[in-house]
């Protein structure tokens, strides 16, 4: 199942080759479609060439429904592709400027490095003027640290912003986008005629374009029929690709490396207690937090699972190993990183801890501090626990 991890496939060389190769491609992509030229890129605030909304929606539009069609079909395992993280604020005020500057200097900070590689003397001094300014950018950052950081969140979605499924939502973009598409089409159209005195006309005159615009509306609604995989379809899809983990006991952490991690403070550690509340109320580990099994199939529950930090583990506890390793098939396939189930549950965690003393005093077994794991051998465990980062997705223009 995609995506593909080109460095694990082709090594470190070859997949910074296909990145570059891509890159390059992007860039002979917007050379050709006239983004080295500041005067086409500034004519779309003129409404006269809408060249720059036209590649880049049916850009987006296209990619979109590409994504999604083979989500939908089990080909893709969206949760593993990189989405930009979202500082909702920043952003609105960081694209406000961006957009000033491009209307000024008639670049983005990609179309000038364009322009800069066909040795255009404005776009190299825009890209000069980039470099400038992300310097002077960052050294004054720490004076607005706090505003930049603010309004975070780690994988949010138009789709999860406007809490419709992702079939509706890309149905809704792809008709927004066909409207710009008329919409810059006829602008375009407009002040042609203005200038040759022409009769205007709303009708579309491309055939091309009717049949473009036929293919994406249902393919859109086909994706939207279809849905996305549930949690339980998108397990027998990739069994393959994580069933070894929990053959091997890869995520079968020992009561000792849960310690560890529990008083670790550079880790953000989320204990799921999936047991019966009153089994939980009996006893409990403390900060755990005590779920239903079927929780782990609800998309509220698993939005702040997938939006945990970079230093984030989730660890399963339950009385039945078969119950936390469904949810660990469950959780893993929807996205959720770092997720580690506590071998045995809590059967061994009151022999193991009962009646140890530090200092004289015993210990509280329901939050064993790290001082506990001096009372063990040093190969009392085989640690477990490897932090597991999605990588970062970015860009000149995001």
């Amino acid at each position: 199942m995609l995506p593909i991890d080109v460095i694990a496939v082709l090594g470190k060389f070859g997949g910074y080759a296909v990145f570059v190769a891509i890159g390059m491609g992007f860039g002979a992509a917007l050379e050709i479609a006239g983004f080295g030229d500041s005067r086409r890129l500034a004519a779309q605030f003129y409404l006269k060439d809408m060249t720059v909304l036209k590649t880049m929606f049916t850009g987006i539009v296209v990619a979109a429904v590409l994504i999604f069609l083979s989500s939908a079909l089990g080909f893709l395992d969206f949760s593993q592709i990189s989405v930009t993280q979202t500082f909702l604020w920043p952003g609105i005020i960081g694209g406000l400027i961006m957009g000033v500057g491009f209307i000024v200097g008639g670049y983005c900070p990609g179309t000038s490095v364009v322009s800069a590689a066909s040795l255009k003397i404005d776009g190299l001094f825009f890209l000069a003027g980039t470099i400038l300014g992300a310097g002077i950018f960052g050294e004054s950052l720490p004076a607005f640290t706090d505003f930049w950081n603010s309004s975070f969140t780690e994988r949010y979605l138009l789709s999860d912003w406007l809490g419709w499924s992702i079939g509706a939502t890309l149905f809704a973009v792809v008709l927004m986008a066909i409207m710009m598409f008329y919409g810059a089409e006829k602008t375009e159209e407009f002040f042609r005629i203005k200038k040759t005195g022409g009769k205007w006309s709303w009708k579309i005159s491309k055939r091309s374009y009717l049949a473009g615009a036929a293919v994406l509306v249902v393919t859109a609604a086909l994706v939207w029929t279809i849905g996305q995989p549930d949690p339980v379809r998108k397990w027998s899809l990739m069994e393959g690709k994580y069933g070894g983990q929990l053959a091997a006991r890869d995520v079968f952490i020992h009561p000792l490396e849960y310690v560890k991690t529990f008083n670790e403070a550079s880790i953000k550690l989320v204990t799921l207690d999936l047991r019966a509340e009153e089994e939980f109320r009996k006893f409990h580990i403390t900060g755990s937090e005590n779920v239903k099994p079927e929780d782990v199939l609800n998309p509220e529950f698993i939005s702040p699972l997938t939006q945990l930090p970079a230093q984030g583990v989730v660890i399963l506890i339950a009385d039945n190993e078969a119950v936390s390793v469904q949810a660990w098939k469950y959780l893993k396939v929807q996205g959720v990183n770092n997720v580690y189930i506590l071998d045995n549950g809590l059967h061994d965690w009151n022999k193991l801890f009962e009646g140890k003393t530090i200092s004289g005093k015993s210990i509280n077994i329901s939050s064993p501090p790290s001082e506990v794991l001096k009372l063990f051998p040093k190969d009392a465990y085989a640690p477990k626990i490897k932090i597991s980062t999605k990588k970062r997705s970015g860009g000149l223009c995001s």
